[in-house]
């Protein structure tokens, strides 16, 4: 049946984030009903590459809605008001819908989510809508792609030598849409248990806000360097890279891979320039490194270099499309793309397993309005404690965190914020990697403490130190997890085996306990033991290839993958909880990075799959808008971003332009002819903006029902004023760094709001603040055992060196 069986859906949500949520669910075992317009889902009729569906539905739509039914219904109908109160889960999207792309019909706002999850108090509504549904930007007109621009994440990407460049294929609704589903499932839980329903009013803006801009905020803060105009986009080097025939993609995040690096591209001789082993140095002198490095790449096959970087330990993938993607070796042996159940093309799997398990067999996506009067009546699951639980979902569940670096704090974040106690486990041996980025502080006292990764993906946590590699560290850890509810651990597959810590252990020791593994590529094939990094996976899951100028190469979206790979393993962790609650048993998950990467890379690939159509970079253009992109206002970095997504919005755009003679072209009323003439309405606009403010021009626009943004600066998300108005950031006093506004997750439960309670319990943790916490609160140690673990470096509190 899946973990979620039993659960009653009603999907109300267009578009790309809602129903991906809740085709996760589908997933799942949830009973997943569809309420469509009467024209339905504009995605019925949408193909990417212009393909012509063959009397089918869309790809990406089948893709989304398989295992679900479909009922066609005015949202105000009375039929659809009884399924939403028999339901276990409304979702709706009806704010985002009025501006969505590509524009669906008209929407009521008949439903009132908070009053609907009042009514009865098991049922959970998610609200999904770009900015929240509240705020000064609850109503503003947007598009994706000016929501990028909001959030920061455009801004920052792309050579300063030129305009900023989006990430391409809507990242934000596929990470929205992952992040949506963790929070509901949390939500749902608690209602099950114990009778509590909630509202979820969820932002797609805090969200990219979030998985786009890696704290920059924070980071640039705890730099305390002045912000100036300069340029603030950048890119990546080494990355991607041209080969003999095709591209490659490398990252190096440590001084041993870059080291390697130098090996790899034959050039040993550069290990003794400083300034080249340094970021801003290789920025510095980038055209020399470039050539350097090209002299090499140039000279040898995609694979070839692959194979080579791989034996070297280097993270490496080569840059695939919708098509080259399909025929990686490791994905073909590990069986990850599978049939669409209709037949007619492939896609991604669930990117996670439970056991190994596949997920239960899906069905067909629906025909437009197939089960109408067909939705058989729903017994809500009732709670087996009385009504007023925990004011949290997760309260009562302990996790032992034995992650590092960006995606499995973030699975564990998320989890500590919904209410489960989590320690995060380092070793002053071996600190988690992301607090060395410290260093860039220099030599400032506690300089590992002063990592804004680490500060913002640790909130809600303890921490423990334990030598791993010391049997005393060891054993430790057993006991440690054999007290938990979850475990999760993102090293490399062979080395938490080394430890004598794998699943045959752990399930020994606590038939109960969950283990939650998160390794780069999986637990098998022919990749298994590779290195893998979030820049790898938008290398090789087409994320990269479709970012980037026309005229320039691809360039990486620069920080989703993480986020989805730590959400997606919350949220099989959470389906996990559902099977332990009935069986009584622990089960082991495997969650692979790049399997989360592909699923929100999916349009690609059953483009590709369905129509043989491959999708290309645009730069700042998109299918479903014309014109869109970023134009430079008056003054320096002053980028207006606009997004037309309609004729209606055009004719508004003409208007605002003073009606000039080129708009009154005939041609231009659609968006066909405005795709058509995208170069030379761009020109106009260019010119037309050029010696314009960019705030009042954006404001003007805005309120002729235009979607244009402001190109935020990352560095200063914290200001926003959508941002300060739904407390997406919090303040936190932290021992070292002190106080400051910390940003917490992209979604209000009303039950919070209601209660005046904050997310954020308490700051990051430092090294080891816990130790006695756990060691003697938890594991019943005493202080002269635990002093003497310390005096003999098993825990500590600085790391070693």
């Amino acid at each position: 049946m899946g973990a979620l069986g039993g659960i009653r859906v009603v999907d109300l949500s267009t578009g790309i984030a809602g129903p991906y949520c809740t085709k996760m669910l589908a997933d799942a075992g949830a009973d997943v009903v569809k309420v469509e317009p009467p024209g339905g889902d504009p995605l019925r009729r949408w193909s990417a590459t212009g393909a012509e569906p063959d009397g089918r539905d869309g790809a990406l739509f089948r893709f989304l809605n398989t295992s679900k039914r479909s009922v066609v219904a005015a949202p105000d109908d009375p039929a659809v008001a009884a399924l939403a109160r028999d339901a276990d889960l409304v979702v709706e999207s009806f704010l985002a819908d009025e501006h969505a792309d590509p524009a669906p019909a008209a929407r009521t706002r008949s439903l009132d989510p908070r009053e609907l999850a009042g009514r009865d108090g098991a049922v959970v509504v998610l609200s999904i809508s770009p900015y929240g549904r509240s705020g000064p930007y609850r109503d503003r007109p947007w598009t994706e792609f000016t929501l990028q621009a909001e959030s920061g994440s455009l801004g920052r990407r792309g050579l300063p030598s030129q305009p900023p460049v989006q990430a391409g294929g809507r990242i934000t609704d596929w990470v929205g849409g992952t992040f949506a589903a963790v929070a509901t499932a949390a939500a749902l839980r608690r209602a099950r248990l114990h009778g509590v329903g909630e509202h979820i009013d969820f932002s797609l803006h805090e969200c990219l806000t979030l998985a786009g801009c890696t704290y920059a905020d924070l980071m640039h803060r705890l730099g305390g360097a002045p912000i100036t105009d300069r340029p603030h986009r950048t890119v990546e080097i080494p990355s991607i890279e041209p080969t003999a025939d095709g591209w490659v993609g490398f990252n190096t995040n440590s001084r041993a891979q870059y080291e390697a690096f130098l090996h790899l591209i034959e050039r040993p001789d550069l290990l003794g320039d400083a300034e080249l082993a340094s970021v801003p140095g290789r920025k510095a002198r980038m055209d020399e490194w470039n050539e350097i490095v090209r002299s090499f790449t140039r000279r040898h096959p995609t694979q070839e270099v692959v194979r080579r970087a791989a034996a070297l330990r280097i993270p490496v993938a080569a840059v695939c499309d919708g098509k080259a993607v399909l025929e990686q070796d490791h994905f073909v042996a590990r069986g990850v793309f599978v049939p669409n159940p209709d037949g007619t093309f492939v896609q991604p799997r669930p990117p996670y397993r439970l056991d190994g398990r596949a997920a239960p067999a899906a069905s067909p996506a629906p025909h437009l309005g197939e089960h109408t009067g067909r939705i058989e009546a729903h017994a809500r699951r009732r709670a087996a404690d009385p009504p007023a639980g925990p004011h949290l979902p997760l309260e009562g569940i302990r996790v032992l965190d034995a992650t590092a670096w960006w995606a499995g704090p973030v699975a564990t974040h998320v989890l500590a914020t919904l209410g489960a106690e989590v320690i995060h486990l380092e070793s002053v041996q071996r600190p988690d990697g992301m607090r060395m980025i410290g260093r860039m502080f220099g030599e400032r006292d506690q300089w590992w403490e002063r990592s804004a990764v680490y500060l913002s993906a640790n909130t809600n946590k303890l921490n423990l130190t334990l030598d791993l590699a010391a049997p005393d560290g060891v054993a430790l850890a057993r006991r440690l997890a054999s007290v938990c509810d979850v475990v999760v651990e993102n090293f490399s597959p062979r080395v938490f085996d080394k430890f004598g810590l794998g699943w045959d252990t752990i399930h020994a020791l606590n038939p109960r306990t969950i283990l939650v593994r998160m390794p780069a590529f999986g637990l098998d094939g022919p990749w298994r033991d590779r290195v893998g990094f979030a820049q790898t996976m938008e290398q090789v899951s087409g994320m990269a290839w479709i970012t980037g100028h026309v005229d320039d190469q691809p360039r990486i979206p620069q920080g989703p993958c993480d986020p989805l790979a730590g959400t997606n393993a919350a949220f099989a962790a959470l389906l996990a909880l559902e099977e332990r609650d009935r069986t009584g048993l622990g089960v082991m998950i495997e969650a692979t990075m790049v399997e989360g990467a592909l699923n929100a890379g999916a349009e690609q690939i059953v483009e590709y799959s369905a129509y043989g159509g491959r999708m290309r970079r645009q730069g700042n253009r998109s299918p479903w808008a014309a014109p869109q992109g970023v134009y430079a206002c008056a003054g320096s970095e002053q980028w207006l971003a606009l997004s037309i997504a309609d004729d209606r919005q055009w004719a508004a755009l003409v208007d605002a332009l003073g009606a000039p003679a080129w708009a009154a072209d005939p041609a231009l009323a659609t968006a066909a002819g405005r795709h058509e003439a995208h170069d030379a309405i761009d020109a106009e606009l260019g010119a037309w903006v050029g010696t314009r403010a960019l705030a009042e021009t954006v404001e003007d626009l805005v309120a002729r029902g235009i979607p244009a943004a402001v190109l935020v600066d990352s560095r200063r998300t914290s200001a926003h004023p959508q941002l300060a108005a739904r407390g997406f950031y919090e303040q936190l006093s932290h021992p070292v760094i002190g106080i400051q506004p910390t940003s917490t997750v992209p979604f209000r439960f009303a039950s919070m709001d209601d209660a005046g309670r904050p997310w954020l319990r308490s700051p990051a943790p430092t090294l080891g603040e816990h130790n006695a916490d756990v060691l003697i609160g938890l594991l019943g140690l005493s202080e002269a055992e635990v002093a003497d673990l310390e005096a003999r470096g098993i825990i500590g509190t600085i790391p070693e060196g």
